[in-house]
């Protein structure tokens, strides 16, 4: 199915429903929550992602699990996408907040050729054997460590939205502590009581975060390093390859 709205086959009979999409570059989807758990795949381009839990980037050759009544936003970036919209009781993952998935080459090409499916698909032949295979794959999909999750506290996450808008890895703790009126000590301890993360590791997920989106639109990998306060572009290759397996060079202006 292609480029239809959901509500018009979300009550169709079948465990999953495939939906392929064309989206205007920079298109941006309102908050808004599905019945049906989604898994999101871009082709092209870049999303980003927000819900109460935290941001998302999600690069090219991934995707985003969205579980079933989770309220999310989502900016599109030259995308267009292969959606999957899957009854809570057929949910191939537990997680209860998004997840960014690596997309293999045979999950990719089940995506396309599920977005080929009628709503009304025979389930005991070859369409639904390739909708379990997707399941399936989806089950095994590595999570990709593009998150920075958002805390509670209003006044933190107020600051933390704000540092997801300008990040930079020069910005320090103690700076952010001072603005909360709290000593080192406490903020250290509470930033991690709401987000799970150290405030180093938060930072560094927020740089990431930017620098897909930045590359992704075209800027050049030395400008997007320096930008973001590291060292030298060589460092921040470095920890682009170690996080995502891929250099810089490979996300640059996949829109």
């Amino acid at each position: 199915m292609r480029n239809i709205a959901l509500d018009t086959v979300d009550a169709t009979p079948r465990p999953v429903l495939a939906i392929g999409t064309d989206y205007p570059h920079g298109a941006q989807l309102p908050p808004h929550t599905h019945r049906r758990a989604q898994f999101l795949y871009g082709m092209t381009g870049l999303m980003e992602v927000e819900t109460a839990d935290g941001a998302w980037v999600v690069p090219p050759h991934a995707g985003v699990w969205i579980p079933a009544g989770a309220r999310h936003a989502v900016r599109m970036v030259g995308v267009a996408t292969r959606s999957l919209y899957i009854e809570p009781a057929a949910a191939p993952r537990p997680a209860a907040i998004c997840e960014v998935l690596t997309v293999s080459p045979l999950l990719h090409q089940l995506l396309l050729s599920a977005a080929e499916l009628p709503a009304l698909y025979d389930q005991a032949g070859r369409d639904g054997a390739l909708i379990g295979l997707i399941l399936h794959e989806l089950a095994a999909a590595p999570v990709l460590p593009v998150f920075a999750p958002l805390p509670p506290d209003p006044r933190l996450g107020a600051l933390c939205r704000e540092i997801l808008r300008a990040p930079d890895l020069r910005i320090r703790p103690d700076d952010i502590a001072r603005r909360l009126a709290m000593s080192p000590r406490s903020f250290t301890r509470f930033f991690r009581s709401q987000t799970g993360l150290s405030f180093g590791a938060w930072r560094r997920q927020a740089c990431l975060m930017a620098a897909l989106s930045r590359l992704a639109a075209g800027q050049p990998v030395t400008t997007v390093a320096l930008d973001l306060g590291y060292d030298s572009p060589a460092a921040f290759s470095t920890m682009v390859r170690r996080l995502l397996g891929r250099p810089p060079s490979a996300l640059a202006g996949n829109v």
